[in-house]
């Protein structure tokens, strides 16, 4: 399954890049982000890998990510596997006016696993509509300092 959505973003690239990159902002955009921890390479580099781990209601989810490209403020790629899911994201960052930022990202999502299969096929909207969440959490982050942080309770940081 592969999808792109897009989002514009009312700060500039630089500042875009700067809260993207940290990943003690993620709490702030990435909804049931619990913790993470970096396993292997230099965090944020080409090969690295991070684990990140989620609670989304009941069910706990880990995720490693794999810096695939880092070409900032271009681009960043990198994929995310989960059990019966790998996932591959291609983010890119266009300057509008010097004062908005384009935010692109095309995702491709390859399932293993009856379950997973069906729930691909079955409800391809969802996982779009969830990417879509956190882009629009991220630009509330980098907009207006909005934090998504304890539990999903919006919060100004």
């Amino acid at each position: 399954m592969k999808y792109t959505t897009k989002v514009t973003v009312n700060v500039p690239r630089e500042e875009f890049i700067e809260k993207m990159d940290d990943p003690e902002n993620m709490k702030h955009w990435q909804r049931g982000l619990k913790s993470f921890a970096f396993l292997s390479g230099k965090p944020g580099l080409e090969g690295s890998k991070m684990e990140l781990h989620y609670k989304m209601g009941k069910r706990e989810m880990v995720l490693i990510e794999t810096v695939i490209k880092r070409n900032f403020p271009h681009e960043f790629h990198a994929s995310y596997d989960a059990k019966n899911v790998h996932n591959i994201q291609k983010n890119y960052f266009e300057d509008i006016d010097g004062h908005s930022t384009e935010w692109i990202s095309e995702t491709e999502f390859q399932f293993s696993g009856f379950m997973m299969k069906a729930m691909g096929l079955l409800m391809p909207a969802a996982f779009k509509k969830q990417s879509l969440q956190y882009m629009q959490d991220f630009k509330a982050f980098a907009e207006k300092g909005t934090s998504v942080a304890d539990d999903g309770k919006t919060q100004k940081r």
